[in-house]
């Protein structure tokens, strides 16, 4: 194992944008140009394939760093094969079994070079960038099929299947982490206005609540871990409140419709009917192995409805045992982020823990490979204590000068 991590190449970049390119899933929105989803599959899992290989060539003599994060997620696998060996989900169970060893096993070898840098936030930001770049060129070229009427007018991907709620969650999180290193002083401010300001009006375009939440309470409290130590991050709070103040005084019935969405109280209330669903898993019956390690990795649905919680989706799949391990990974980081000195690094990775456990509520994919884990992966690695400089070597020896003066100069 490594103690102290070489710099990465810039390969290592690719091997992120790989894994990016598998969580984009194959599900989504009707696109401009129809492309089979048995393509669509084939290049994203082949992207996976791809990463860990690169992964596997980069780091050949298998130096990894300790994480409890990876090692938690490797945990995760034990129930995810128990459960799916029976074949209640099918044989894609333990194709998703597989993809998931990959997704895990790559995280372990790029894991050398996590030193608690930004560097793999620049990465990621650069990663979901382009795929947003593509939303925006599928809106520029159809309108129509970039806000469909089926989605109620909310923004998809014309160019490559995407939903509103994916679309949302990759604008909220890039523009956090951009955020961020403005306070930081790690970008300069045009580049990050051409980052942040298209990220917002795609975001608001996709209508999406939870990604609007999440963005801004984990900047509130990624700036509050600033605060004692930035006087830019507490100039930005006191901004950001004065503007939010005036925002909701006046245009208080605009945001309350966008919020709302057209949709009933009732309808709201129930979260889009998404507690229906869960009440019905629930109270499903299930056997005890059933109740500890779920029935295997599936589509995250339950009776041909998407589950849309993170928490209800691991226990119908990994079951309790699934739950008490993705419990711990959040716990941990969270520990960890905490018992840190203020940084830049430690407030990203605070904003990331805060936006994936606040989106965990509603969305799912903690308990397989998706944007959520490698969001929880970036954290890590942001969270790993920098390395210890060698100490210097000591002078070369003198001719007539005794051992002990030697020493002494050393000392």
């Amino acid at each position: 194992m490594d103690r102290a991590p070489a710099t990465p190449p810039k390969a290592v970049g690719i091997v992120w944008l790989l894994l990016g390119l598998n969580t984009l899933g194959s599900a989504g929105a009707k696109t401009i140009v129809q492309l089979p989803r048995s393509l669509i599959q084939l290049v994203t899992m082949g992207s996976l394939v791809v990463a860990f290989a690169l992964a596997l060539a980069l780091n050949v003599r298998l130096r990894v760093r300790p994480s409890a994060f990876v090692f938690l997620l490797t945990l995760l696998l034990v129930p995810s094969v128990i459960s799916s060996v029976h074949l209640e989900s099918g044989f894609g169970a333990l194709f998703r079994c597989t993809r998931l060893a990959l997704f895990i096993g790559t995280l372990w070898l790029v894991s050398r070079w996590w030193d608690g840098s930004v560097t793999f936030v620049r990465h990621h930001i650069r990663m979901y960038f382009g795929v947003l770049v593509s939303v925006a060129a599928g809106l520029a070229i159809s309108p129509g099929a970039a806000m469909p009427d089926l989605y109620g007018g909310r923004l998809v991907g014309a160019l490559w299947p995407l939903t509103p709620p994916q679309i949302g969650q990759y604008t909220a999180v890039i523009t956090g982490l951009t955020v961020l290193l403005l306070l930081g002083r790690q970008v300069d401010r045009t580049s990050a206005a051409v980052v942040i300001v298209p990220s917002l009006v795609l975001l608001a375009l996709t209508h999406t609540r939870t990604a609007t939440v999440g963005l801004l309470a984990g900047l509130a409290l990624a700036i509050g871990s600033l605060m004692l130590t930035s006087a830019a991050a507490r100039r930005f709070f006191t901004w950001a409140v004065l503007c939010a103040t005036v925002a909701a005084v006046g245009f208080a019935s605009a945001l309350q419709a966008w919020f709302l969405r057209g949709q009933s109280k009732e309808n709201f209330s129930s979260l889009t009917g998404r507690a229906k669903v869960w009440d019905a898993l629930l109270a499903a019956p299930r056997t005890t192995g059933e109740r500890f390690f779920g029935v295997g990795l599936g589509d995250k649905s339950f009776g041909g409805l998407p589950i849309d919680n993170s928490w209800l989706a691991v226990y119908n799949e990994q079951g309790l045992v699934g739950v008490a391990l993705v419990a711990a990974v959040l716990l941990v980081l969270g520990g960890v982020a905490l018992l840190r000195p203020p940084s830049l690094s430690r407030a990203c990775a605070i904003f990331l823990i805060s936006y994936v456990a606040i989106s965990s509520y509603t969305e799912a994919g903690l308990g397989d490979a998706s944007p959520y884990l490698l969001h929880l992966a970036l954290a890590a690695s942001l969270l790993v204590a920098p390395a210890a400089a060698p100490p210097p070597a000591p002078p070369p020896p003198r001719p007539g000068v005794p051992r002990w003066a030697r020493d002494r100069e050393v000392s």
